[in-house]
């Protein structure tokens, strides 16, 4: 796992009416203060990648669809510089994942259905300044292989 990197499992509680559960508090160690919640939809087979934040942590949920997440640590300092790892996020596993400042980031829609993202950032967005840097989603030196792997 790239350090820095955190998931939180989630806990449904359920009953004849439907379900509950708690996503983010405030006296977990998941984010270190709060800046903005932020919700995007992607339809199928969508790719959206690659950025990543100076400033910024991001915690990511996907409450409906699926998506493969796909992490690749820039931060020169890190034990685990130039490692890429992939998640599988959604409906099927339902996780929080948690991308430290300097991990750069994106994610592929799975399935036939559209997929819904939840994320919360330790920063609010700015237009002025915005802390997104872009990388191609085939840049040749993170090179993923976004195909799907038919065993």
């Amino acid at each position: 796992m790239i350090e820095g990197v955190k998931i939180k499992q989630i806990k449904k509680h359920c009953d004849d009416r439907g379900f509950f559960t708690e996503l983010v508090r405030d006296d977990e160690a998941l984010l270190e203060k709060f800046g903005q919640a932020s919700l995007s939809m992607s339809y199928p087979g969508v790719i959206k990648a690659f950025h990543y934040h100076e400033k910024q942590d991001d915690l990511w949920f996907f409450p409906a669809g699926n998506a493969q997440v796909v992490l690749y640590d820039l931060r020169p300092n890190s034990t685990t510089t130039g490692k890429t790892d992939v998640y599988y996020m959604g409906e099927e596993n339902q996780i929080l994942l948690l991308i430290p400042k300097g991990v750069a980031h994106g994610y592929r829609v799975l399935g036939e259905k559209p997929a819904t993202i939840l994320y919360f950032t330790t920063h609010s967005y700015d237009a002025k300044q915005p802390d997104e840097k872009r990388i191609p989603w085939d840049d040749p030196e993170i090179g993923f292989d976004w195909t799907t792997k038919f065993r």
